[in-house]
């Protein structure tokens, strides 16, 4: 069985199913793109992560994180090793100490790991075969994959910038607000935030 390594280029709404998101896997060194349905509340675990927002309390995936880490146990990398009715199936593959170990997950909940251990993600030749498509030739980082990612996140969290209600406000009074709600785990808000203070950079 051959191992293709993926990373997140996109996280954005579902263009084939109402009230999902989809998460975009790029092939790394490669045009070839997976692009997996997940639900809101996985989406919004990856995209608190991928924007390296701080929640004022730890959500589940946080939680889970925290638990290796107490334990000494390492999430090496996940493995999507199965496609079967349109169902994506995923590993975790976890280290302690010399012993190493497979547990099942879904693939939303082990991506979402994946962006907090900072570990490469897998997935099965045949499946990337089977279920990938091609991406534009002529995209390349220098085009703006980052962007594009950049931009979806911005989509997921509802964000209008030309309608934005902190335009107004300093940046002091945006950072105040951000922390707040941070603090409140109000996400799509913070992201709006996060978004206005970034057009001012």
């Amino acid at each position: 069985m051959k191992k293709i390594e993926l990373e997140i280029i996109a996280l954005s709404h579902s263009v084939t199913q109402s009230h999902s998101f989809a998460v975009v896997l790029g092939e790394v060194g490669g045009t070839r793109r997976l692009p997996i349905v997940i639900g809101g509340f996985e989406a919004q675990a990856i995209a608190v992560a991928l924007d390296n927002m701080k929640p004022s309390r730890p959500l589940t995936h946080d939680l889970l994180k925290t638990i290796c880490d107490t334990f000494d146990v390492i999430l090496e990398y996940i493995y999507i090793s199965k496609l079967l009715d349109g169902v994506f199936y995923s590993n975790l593959v976890c280290r302690k100490g010399d012993e190493y170990f497979e547990i099942d997950s879904r693939t939303s909940d082990a991506l979402a790991l994946a962006v907090r251990f900072d570990c490469p993600i897998y997935v099965e030749e045949t499946i990337l075969s089977e279920a990938g498509v091609e991406a534009d030739p002529n995209e390349g980082e220098d085009t703006g994959d980052q962007g594009e990612a950049d931009q979806d996140l911005s989509e997921l969290a509802g964000t209008q910038p030309t309608a934005s209600n902190f335009g107004e406000m300093n940046m002091a009074d945006l950072q105040a607000q951000l922390q707040q709600a941070i603090e409140g785990e109000d996400y799509e808000r913070a992201a709006r935030i996060r978004d206005e203070m970034q057009k001012r950079k």
